[in-house]
């Protein structure tokens, strides 16, 4: 998975601010197309012996391949919320014998839910998963007896893909974050310099008497009207000076708005967004490190 190049990024700005916006899918994008009816890959004849660990608790920093089968969303995920993902690839032990097979159900909850807030701060989002419930056509071929209980396990988000427009980040204990490009304080900058080019006529109109007139400022005019409202801004303010000017400080006070003011992104995931998780429960800092002294110094 890669996001959109320079030029990609170039070529939508440019649709932006056309006010004809075409529809179209981008090179590399993914569908999820459910199977009206399984299809057959064959049969495969195994031993007892391959059975004998499924179904175990997997080793600690083990990572299975998921996809979720519960939307999430910062902005509506409430605490305690039920979240549920099925193992996309199956599980392996050390030695080669299956652990977790495909279609495995690992149910959660949200631990942590926090809105984007004011300013470009970003949603939070941490969830987990406590119990692994195997498909009922697999667990009856274990050699044992099925366990009476789902089997109760520790495993937290090691990596995933957004589905929003916020790039995410997901840090060492499972929390995901909407994170901002520090880039974003770019646009006002420019579009400052977009806005006092704009306003060069008013500014020479006492000055220059004779060519401030209908056909003055031409370019300052149409950056203005273009940053205010694209090519269409552009031509409009071709009437009057204080038309572009208007259009452009429009833009400038919308592009300090949308850059340093707004709330900041959410951090979504779609149904059946693929994600990592991670076997093992990490201790708190305070846990690791008492560990550790109890290692060195002994009990």
């Amino acid at each position: 998975m890669r996001g959109p190049n320079k030029k990609e990024k170039l070529i939508d700005l440019l649709w932006s601010k056309l006010p004809y916006h075409p529809q179209y899918v981008r090179r590399g994008t993914r569908f999820d197309a459910p199977l009206r009816d399984p299809l057959q890959f064959g049969f495969e004849s195994l031993q007892q012996g391959d059975l004998a660990e499924i179904g175990s608790q997997p080793p600690p920093d083990s990572v299975v391949r998921a996809r979720l089968l519960t939307a999430l969303n910062s902005a509506s995920a409430k605490q305690g919320e039920a979240v549920q993902a099925v193992v996309a690839a199956p599980l392996f032990s050390a030695n080669h014998k299956l652990l977790l097979p495909e279609g495995a159900r690992l149910v959660g909850t949200v631990v942590v839910a926090a809105k984007a807030r004011s300013f470009h701060r970003g949603g939070q989002l941490r969830f987990n998963f406590q119990r692994v419930d195997l498909p009922p056509e697999v667990a009856n071929l274990r050699p044992a007896a099925p366990r009476a209980e789902p089997m109760k396990t520790q495993a937290t988000l090691a990596g995933a893909e957004g589905n929003g427009p916020a790039p995410i980040k997901v840090d060492s204990e499972g929390g995901v974050q909407a994170k901002e490009s520090k880039t974003r304080f770019i646009a006002p900058v420019i579009s400052l310099m977009l806005a006092r080019r704009a306003a060069d006529s008013d500014a020479e109109r006492h000055h220059l008497a004779s060519a401030t007139g209908g056909d003055a400022n031409i370019s300052g005019r149409t950056l203005g009207g273009g940053l205010g409202l694209g090519m269409l801004g552009a031509a409009v303010s071709q009437s009057s000076p204080y038309v572009g000017m208007a259009f452009g400080y429009y833009g400038l006070a919308w592009s300090v708005y949308s850059s340093v003011i707004a709330r900041g992104g959410e951090v979504q995931f779609g149904q059946n967004a693929m994600m990592e998780i991670k076997f093992g429960a990490r201790m708190p800092p305070q846990a690791s490190k008492l560990r550790a002294v109890v290692e060195r110094t002994g009990p």
